[in-house]
């Protein structure tokens, strides 16, 4: 489905079906509140889902997108740009550290190249285009790109939910994806390069200031208005972040919850909710995470994460993590015990 047609499908979350989910937690045999936020999952998956119980959001399936960036010609990450290359392979392998955790968790990963510098053999590719341009002199990204890969996500969440999938996490792989979102994050949400540069790949403090100043000098530039969220993403974003924004966009249309997880999937949930605000009702937070801009942009989205470990890595680790948590969420209002069937 194209872009527009799949904005137009996206409907609020079924304030109905939350209401009754409430009233349902409360019948449970527990007191009141005693799972804490697993309870306010659980009531957000059946409001997703439009159905109470909700439906155990599995399968699930993380879709890891590739993307390589121009910025870091800047010199705001100490690794080399190649290395983008074999991380998707280690993906595809099955020993990155995302597979290794959604393996372990009974989780699906999908990696797609849609915008690595090179082709890297055995790696599935869809490519929108071979690298983004450095933001610091010119757009990232041509609009008509950013048309093209958010469509590309758009069908990587059809073609799950064909396949049954019904739950869907973003993930990542990119040397500099970190600049790319951070400037994101700072033109959706209005705050400073200094407040959402963040060490990426254990960047040193004095390539995080260099960061900042790259960040600072594309704002500048781009003067970028959050209103106009496909500029914002010709602007700044890396391939992979226009994905995963249609990966969230196609979700939110389905009806199935999404996570979003690190800096590069806050970026997306940004732009898609830029596009339809009603998409904010499908999205889960992962985890917290180092990167500063993940605080930004999940305190401007309304989102607590599930997780708070520190992560750092990306990839989809935190939302591998997080899956059966909501896994649980669900199970619970399915299968616990009433009290009305406990005390006749």
């Amino acid at each position: 489905m194209n872009l527009n047609d799949t904005v137009a499908g996206i409907v609020a979350i079924d304030e109905s079906v939350r209401l009754e989910a409430l009233q349902l937690q409360a019948g449970l045999a527990k007191p009141p509140n005693a799972l804490g936020r697993l309870e306010t999952f659980g009531v957000q998956l059946a409001a997703i889902a439009g159905a109470c119980p909700p439906p155990l959001p599995d399968p699930a399936r993380i879709v890891v997108v590739g993307g390589d960036h121009g910025v870091v010609d800047q010199g705001v990450t100490r690794w080399p740009a190649a290395l983008s290359g074999v991380l998707a392979g280690t993906v595809v392998q099955g020993v990155a550290g995302v597979s290794v955790l959604a393996a372990s968790a009974g989780v699906q990963v999908r990696m797609l190249d849609a915008g690595l510098a090179a082709e890297v053999p055995g790696v599935p590719a869809e490519v929108i285009r071979r690298g983004s341009g450095d933001f610091t002199v010119g757009a990232a990204l041509g609009a008509d790109e950013v048309i093209a890969a958010l469509e590309l996500g758009i069908r990587q969440a059809e073609l799950a939910f064909d396949e049954g999938v019904r739950c869907l996490a973003t993930g990542e792989v990119g040397i500099g994806n970190t600049t790319a979102a951070a400037a994101l994050i700072a033109s959706f949400t209005g705050a400073s390069a200094e407040v959402v540069a963040g060490r990426g790949a254990d960047s040193p403090p004095e390539m995080v200031a260099v960061k900042a100043s790259v960040i600072a000098r594309g704002l500048a530039l781009h003067r970028p208005d959050a209103a106009d969220p496909l500029g914002v993403l010709a602007a700044f974003g890396g391939v992979e972040q226009a994905v995963l924004a249609g990966l969230v966009l196609g979700a939110a249309r389905l009806r199935i919850p999404v996570l979003l997880d690190g800096v590069t999937g806050v970026a997306a949930g940004l732009a898609a909710v830029a596009l339809a605000p009603a998409a904010s009702g499908y999205l889960i937070a992962a985890h917290a995470g180092a990167e500063p801009g993940i605080a930004v942009g999940l305190q401007v989205l309304g989102l607590k994460p599930v997780l708070d470990l520190d992560l750092a890595l990306g990839e989809g680790t935190g939302a591998a993590l997080a899956i059966p948590i909501l896994r649980g969420a669900a199970a619970v209002m399915s299968e616990m015990a009433t009290l009305e069937s406990l005390l006749g």
